[in-house]
């Protein structure tokens, strides 16, 4: 089954001088104000299957890219091509070379916070932003990994089992579909377990995986048919988990390069988008309590009840319907 079989869309391998040596693979449908849609870790544009034909048949040219690293983009071999500064640059790159001055950025996990740099650090060019899932926080504090690292308790956090090249893709790239099938299923709010049964999979023991606490054996998501795990385990079989991983390993990285921007807020007219199960919004409440600050042109926020982390696959028609009603107003 092709990824795109039953969608009437675009593939284009897109390069810049934005990102020398760098082709982004860039998914299309519709035309009108252009609309780039970012997705997380661990998915591709294909996250965004069913917001691309209810954008353009709102009159949106709807762009939904595979970051570099995932899928067809490409996936440069050093750690430290993967720093946010980059995934900016590829972004304004995709919005160059698709021919346009300007567009609204939306996205999800991971590219929420590529998001919100990208219209931070080029209000020129990113006009509005759309955030689902983390929420968007300036950059301050102590460097991240010493954060993590600083987390009562004898476990470790995700993003520190992370950091080590190799050590994750260790535990994935055996059975990427029955990692991702786990992992999507313990962060979904019809598949996840109540949070006082079952310890979080997001802290791994010592000597343990993180699939250990990985909700495995039920029935898949709600959102997530066979045949679509399947479009997901084919691109991380075929392009690996290194890329993806890297992103995390340059969070010290970013720190570094956004200094400039420090506490700075993201002005231009924003949206955000959270599941009511989601531990993203656990952790980062503050940055939520925070926005009349941060976020000073929040246009609206909505947390959707019994939605866990994969809010606009979970809820696409919800989502769909905020999403337009938002761009109507913005754009």
């Amino acid at each position: 089954m092709s990824a795109s079989a039953s969608l009437d869309v675009k593939h284009t391998l897109l390069e810049s001088a934005e990102s020398p040596g760098v082709r982004i693979h860039a998914v299309e449908q519709g035309s009108g104000p252009l609309v780039l849609l970012v997705h997380g870790f661990p998915e591709t544009w294909y996250s965004w299957r069913r917001q691309l034909p209810a954008l353009a048949e709102a009159g949106y040219r709807a762009v939904a890219i595979d970051v570099r690293g995932y899928g067809r983009s490409s996936k440069p071999r050093g750690t430290d091509a993967y720093g946010m500064l980059a995934h900016v640059a590829d972004n304004v790159g995709v919005v160059r070379a698709l021919g346009e001055e300007s567009a609204v950025v939306v996205g999800h996990d991971w590219g929420s916070p590529i998001a919100a740099n990208s219209a931070l650090l080029r209000p020129d060019v990113f006009r509005a932003a759309a955030l689902m899932s983390v929420p968007f926080a300036p950059r301050g504090g102590p460097r991240p990994t010493d954060a993590f690292a600083a987390i009562p308790g004898d476990e470790e956090f995700y993003v520190s089992y992370f950091q080590e090249p190799g050590r994750a893709e260790a535990e994935m790239e055996p059975d990427v579909r029955g990692w991702l099938s786990g992992f999507y299923a313990s962060y979904s709010g019809d598949t996840m377990p109540e949070p006082a049964a079952a310890p979080s999979p997001a802290f791994v023991p010592k000597g343990a995986r993180m699939s250990d606490r990985f909700v495995t054996g039920g029935p898949l998501p709600g959102w997530l048919s066979e045949g679509e795990l399947d479009v997901y385990a084919a691109e991380f079989e075929r392009g690996g988990m290194t890329g993806p991983l890297n992103r995390y390993r340059n969070m010290d990285r970013d720190w570094a390069d956004l200094a400039a921007w420090d506490g700075v807020p993201l002005a231009q007219p924003s949206l955000f988008v959270g599941g009511e199960l989601d531990p993203s919004l656990q952790w980062m409440s503050a940055a939520i309590d925070a926005y009349p600050v941060t976020l000073p042109g929040l246009v609206s926020s909505h947390i959707l009840k019994g939605c866990g982390h994969w809010v606009q696959q979970e809820r696409a028609e919800e989502v769909n319907g905020i999403l337009v009603s938002w761009l109507r107003a913005v754009v």
